[in-house]
């Protein structure tokens, strides 16, 4: 673990009996109790993730607008100061660098929230890009720590500390200057595990505080501290894509199910191009999602249709909401048919399944 990247609460993490691994070269918790206790948690009351190895990526100044409308393939055009959007960003053949948040302080400055493990490369990208721009790059990665709290309970929670009514924020909004009990924050209404819930950004020296504080007020509400592996199965269970998992720089967005993220009618942006012409041309591949009665699918597990390989798993486990075995898999368009019989091929064994909405779960409203 010596060479690993850690964030400021790794001491605490080890102190919680947090199971530690190497997370895209950050040592990060992967389970404290037990990733199926603190899924359900999540799922049922609230349970808080430290989540200050993700990337931040300032971009301000006259161009910034325009700089990042042509970095990703969302429209931002229509978004007002203080609101989020989710968006893939392309390379020129269309595949998926990353899939961010960007948030708007703005018309001249915006913050790209990345993946932990792209950060360095997604910022070489946009400072290519960025010849010919009136815009200001920085990489404030370093600067933030980044605390998740989610689940049903999660405004209960941090309302009892927080010097705003949190009912009035809404979902991918967020205020750009917050306290809570002397602590100066960010907080955004997001989230990665399919329950409503806030991220909470804050100065690295502020951060074991406010962990504590934050499972101090969510002792009564059943709060559990929350590794990654909870993360994984929470946002699986919610159709959410993992980079490297569902979508990839060998993966488009509209074959990776991103589709409705992808404006081909706005402005030019990169990839569009190449984008325009798969859509053309028509996909190859699709995400879907596999139900399974026996067996559980792993990443890299082959689909077969009568036999023959068709694709193969790029999430799986059994869900420990819906009590089932459930896979998402990148297959042949053609056979991407809901209710389509397909087998999953095991350690050499075959188990049969089906096609289905890769939705497995939403939450209570």
């Amino acid at each position: 673990m010596e060479n690993l990247k850690k964030t400021p609460l790794y001491n605490v993490h080890k102190e919680l009996g947090g199971k530690i691994i190497d997370f895209s070269g950050w040592a990060l918790p992967v389970q404290y109790e037990g990733i199926i206790s603190e899924h359900q948690a999540i799922r049922n009351a609230v349970g808080l993730f430290d989540v200050s190895h993700m990337g931040e990526i300032e971009i301000s100044g006259g161009d910034a607008a325009s700089f990042v409308q042509r970095l990703i393939t969302n429209d931002i055009s229509n978004l007002i100061d203080n609101q989020i959007i989710y968006s893939p960003m392309c390379n020129h053949d269309g595949g998926i660098l990353d899939d961010l948040l960007v948030y708007k302080y703005n018309s001249k400055h915006y913050l790209l929230v990345v993946n932990a493990g792209n950060t360095q490369k997604d910022y070489n990208w946009i400072i290519k890009n960025s010849q010919d721009w009136d815009v200001s790059i920085k990489d404030l990665s370093n600067k933030y720590s980044l605390l998740a709290l989610q689940g049903p309970k999660a405004e209960e929670v941090l309302g009892q500390a927080i010097d705003m009514d949190l009912s009035e924020l809404q979902f991918f909004y967020f205020k750009p200057e917050a306290n809570i009990q002397g602590i100066n924050v960010l907080v955004s209404r997001t989230g990665y595990t399919g329950e409503d819930g806030f991220e909470i950004y804050c100065a690295n020296e502020d951060v074991a505080k406010l962990w504590d504080l934050l499972l101090n007020l969510g002792k009564d509400f059943g709060i559990q501290p929350a590794g990654l592996g909870a993360r994984d199965t929470l946002r699986f269970e919610a159709g959410l894509p993992l980079y490297g998992n569902e979508i990839s720089e060998d993966i488009t967005p509209l074959e990776g199910g991103l589709s409705f993220f992808v404006k081909l009618d706005k402005g030019d942006f990169i990839g569009k191009e190449a984008l325009l012409k798969q859509r053309e041309e028509g996909l190859k591949r699709k995400l879907v999602g596999i139900e399974l009665e026996r067996g559980i699918p792993r990443q890299g597990y082959r689909v077969l249709l009568d036999g023959r390989p068709i694709g193969e798993i790029t999430t799986g486990y059994r869900s420990p909401t819906l009590k089932t075995n459930i896979a998402m898999a990148l297959i042949e368009k053609e056979q991407a048919t809901l209710g389509q019989e397909v087998q999953v091929e095991i350690r050499k064994k075959v188990f049969t399944g089906k096609i289905v909405s890769k939705n497995f779960y939403k939450r209570k409203k």
